[in-house]
């Protein structure tokens, strides 16, 4: 009954740190599987680690509505700030898990190893739609029922059993409006046929 609750208090200490840092899209998810979907050089840094945050920041509308063919300078400070934000947070919860007692890992919110197959030492994406957060689109991005794909996604890896959050049972159903409007043309119906290398050399000219 002790540890119940001492669990239930991190929890909430947690949710007061990510809502203190601006942070109100999280959930949690299992992640028993972690050795056969992360990258880290020695897997043995993710023995005990069962469960992951996943936290999430809504993009400005107004920033996105601003770009038309290719990113804009203002954009390209607001993601970067964005993404600072979510290092922070993930930092501050990271830190608080550790000092309660359990292992954790902030992965960064911008972190690609291999650009030209879009790897990163973790999919933020999956862990968010394992967490609840939305579904991978047609579009190779999570979607969010509320926000769509506006979202930008940082991770924590952890020791401790987190409550698990329940999966979105939605997809994109019948709305192929990214396929009309990707530049790349890299969206195809089938999420599985997404063009990663069609989508990079498009990204190599906005770099």
């Amino acid at each position: 009954q002790k540890g119940l609750y001492k669990v239930e208090k991190i929890i909430q200490g947690i949710k007061d740190i990510l809502t203190g840092e601006g942070i109100y899209l999280f959930g949690f998810c299992g992640v028993s599987d972690i050795k056969d979907i992360c990258l880290f050089e020695k897997k043995e840094v993710l023995k005990n680690i069962s469960h992951a945050i996943s936290i999430s920041y809504v993009l400005s509308g107004k920033i996105l509505e601003d770009i038309e063919d290719a990113p804009t300078p203002v954009y390209a400070f607001h993601y970067k700030g964005v993404n600072s934000l979510l290092d922070i947070a993930a930092l501050k919860v990271s830190a608080y898990i550790q000092q309660s007692g359990f292992d954790a890992i902030p992965v960064p919110a911008s972190h690609i190893i291999d650009w030209e197959n879009h790897r990163a030492l973790i999919s933020h994406k999956h862990i968010a739609a394992r967490s609840g957060l939305g579904w991978i689109g047609r579009n190779n991005l999570l979607i969010n029922p509320r926000h769509g794909s506006a979202i930008r996604f940082a991770t924590i890896l952890t020791s401790m059993v987190l409550p698990e959050s329940e999966p979105v049972d939605i997809d994109c159903g019948d709305c192929f409006d990214c396929i009309k409007a990707c530049p790349a043309g890299a969206i195809k119906e089938r999420q599985a046929d997404f063009d990663h290398k069609g989508c990079f050399e498009l990204l190599k000219d906005f770099s």
